[in-house]
């Protein structure tokens, strides 16, 4: 057993945002020294990128690109890494990350704590990792023109991504979920394809959105990303909502919710998204994946690829390798020849709910 997995039961015992942090400096100086093999009915081409395998690692444990390869070498068919802005900025104040462990959740209001674009670029600049690496930009929270901090993302980071995410769905920065409404969207997007159109090469660009949409709200998200052709959403980002079901003494803290109680939100808005946009735009499903059951869950709702995080934080990375050969099994069991046979099979089940 490597450092990463002997430090895990001792992370468990630390503070939330210390476990997190030993956690990277374990991977930097002990990083798995190669991923296991994929197995062929895994792998999925989408966005015009080869995918191992479609389990991807979610945005915020990596948040400065310093161990992407280490986390691909546990398995993961992608890694993602940020939510990045153009200046370092400190984030909220700590405490700010809340473990659930009754509810198998937790509850972060980090406010885009990250180094910065020139630290993170000249991490990836240094030494890309073979596989697949997607960057997540944001906007700094006193930016005068956040729309052009993500312009401003898409330009640095084209030449070194395998994709890019948007995040305008973050609850931990005021008012940045207003970028969601119609008219706010679509200028945002129109800059930032823009920024990506003038760059080289032309990279895939997602937007990641939020759990908490009315019905309206997602169909407006929907239209500009068929108007505007962008390559794929990203369903879902945390949760502000608080389900009466949770027991933990931390269900009351502020900021994005993310875990067991996210799945089924997330999970049915994205089937929405997948029966309204008809494979014209791809989706990736985030929100409480936690084993091969809601991996498979989130695949036959409509999603393409799929990422998790808190489950990893929760579980440990041997979740990784359980989750894909669960999905391997899930594929024998049902007789079909891959994996993507099943993308969307219950997406009307799944947007009833």
């Amino acid at each position: 057993m490597r450092l990463a997995g002997l430090l895990e039961p001792l992370a468990q015992r630390l503070p939330p945002e210390t476990a997190h942090r030993a956690a990277i400096l374990a991977l930097k100086v002990a990083p798995p020294t190669a991923a296991p093999r994929a197995d062929p009915r895994l792998r999925i081409s989408v966005l015009g990128l080869a995918f191992p395998n479609p389990l991807g690692l979610a945005a915020g444990f990596d948040k400065n690109a310093e161990v992407p390869g280490a986390m691909l070498n546990f398995g993961f068919g992608f890694v993602e890494v940020g939510t990045l802005t153009p200046r370092p900025q400190a984030g909220n104040a700590r405490p700010r990350l809340f473990r659930l462990r009754e509810d198998a959740a937790v509850i972060n209001r980090f406010g885009f704590n990250n180094e910065g674009f020139d630290r993170a670029r000249a991490r990836l600049a240094a030494g890309r990792p073979p596989g697949l690496v997607g960057v997540n930009v944001g906007a700094n929270k006193d930016a005068a023109d956040r729309i052009g901090d993500y312009a401003l993302g898409v330009r640095t980071f084209a030449p070194l991504a395998d994709y890019l995410t948007i995040n305008v769905s973050s609850p931990n920065t005021p008012n940045l979920r207003d970028l969601q409404r119609r008219d706010a969207l679509d200028g945002l997007i129109a800059r930032a394809l823009e920024a990506r159109d003038y760059s080289a090469p032309r990279r895939p660009l997602m937007v990641k959105i939020a759990p908490d949409l009315d019905d309206r709200e997602l169909d407006d998200i929907l239209a500009i990303a068929l108007e505007r052709r962008i390559d794929g959403l990203i369903v879902s980002n945390t949760t502000i909502a608080r389900p009466a079901t949770l027991r933990s003494h931390h269900r009351a803290e502020a900021g994005g919710l993310s875990g067991r109680p996210l799945f089924a939100p997330s999970t049915r808005l994205l089937a929405r998204a997948r029966l309204a946009l008809g494979g014209r735009v791809a989706l990736i499903g985030c929100g409480g994946v936690e084993d091969a059951a809601t991996a498979l869950a989130k695949i036959e709702a409509g999603a393409d690829l799929v990422q998790l995080y808190t489950g990893l934080a929760l579980k440990g990375v041997g979740v990784v390798a359980d989750i894909l050969d669960g999905l391997v099994r899930a594929v024998s069991e049902r007789g079909v020849p891959s994996l993507s046979a099943l993308t969307g099979t219950r997406a009307h089940e799944w947007a009833q709910r």
